[in-house]
């Protein structure tokens, strides 16, 4: 083990990630839930959420953590895709219910998203889910769902509908005092600027930086790393969106993310932020 592969493993101690996808899923994954919450265990992280794109994870995550006998802890969310209903505050509030930690907005049922084409793994048709009307106002059902959300203290994120609805519902929910995270915005389908990114972060957006879009080749590293810089690492978490089968697991992921971090130049009290007190303020 090199110089920065261990000061990695030392900065993650402690850490979470905050996007990662195993099975049950409907989509291939390498691992299953025991198995993410095992490595990071055996990385002495302190939490992961759990993601799946067409059912709440909050009961996966209570189980784990009532059964699995680590210290690590897991955390669930659910997804407004159309297996949720769509923009449904009823499935917002049963997930909050059950101890979710987050909300996303659609996936891959998003109109910006299926405006690409499906994604590998999608299993049927539907038409997109949009957030906004002719008028670029927010749909009733947002407000809806932002006002469950604030009632849970929990945190909105914008998932993979288009930029322009990313930064209008991120404004909106910050004006309703709802804690919210712009979902990685250097993946090429929801790509926004670095310096609109520090604009939302001004108004207390918190901004994910994802492994996959630097090591599936969406985002060059200097990029990132600028984005990083623009937005202030006291605004940033970084996570990894892996799960993938084929691919590195999520812990290797978030190993490789903070080498290449300490490689770049960030300080320990930089990274430690985006891996531990960033994240850590989100969670319930």
């Amino acid at each position: 083990m090199d110089y920065y592969q261990r000061k990695a493993a030392e900065l993650l101690e402690g850490g979470y990630d905050l996007h990662v996808h195993s099975t049950p899923s409907h989509i291939e994954r390498i691992l299953d839930d025991v198995e993410a919450l095992q490595q990071a265990s055996e990385a002495k992280m302190a939490g992961i959420l759990i993601k799946n794109h067409y059912e709440s994870t909050a009961a996966r995550a209570m189980l784990l953590n009532k059964r699995s006998g680590v210290v690590t802890k897991a955390y669930g969310g659910v997804v407004l895709n159309w297996p949720a209903g769509g923009l449904n505050p009823y499935a917002a509030e049963s997930a909050l219910k059950l101890g979710a930690s987050f909300v996303w907005l659609p996936t891959r049922d998003a109109a910006n998203c299926l405006s690409y084409g499906n994604m590998p793994g999608d299993f049927f048709d539907r038409p997109g889910i949009s957030v906004l009307d002719e008028n670029d106002k927010l749909l009733p059902a947002v407000y809806e769902v932002l006002e469950v959300i604030r009632r849970y203290n929990a945190v909105f994120a914008t998932g993979h509908v288009s930029p322009r609805e990313s930064v209008i519902a991120c404004r909106e929910a910050r004006r309703m005092g709802v804690r919210t995270v712009l979902t990685h915005p250097e993946w090429e389908r929801t790509v926004v600027p670095g310096e609109i990114q520090a604009q939302l972060a001004g108004l207390g957006v918190v901004v994910e930086k994802d492994w996959i879009n630097i090591a599936d080749g969406a985002c060059p590293v200097e990029v990132m790393m600028r984005n990083i810089r623009q937005v202030g690492c006291e605004h940033v978490f970084i996570a990894t969106d892996r799960g993938q089968k084929g691919k590195e697991t999520p812990r290797e992921g978030i190993l490789h993310f903070v080498e290449l971090l300490i490689e770049q130049g960030f300080s320990d009290r930089e990274i430690k932020a985006m891996v531990h007190s960033v994240p850590e303020s989100l969670l319930i």
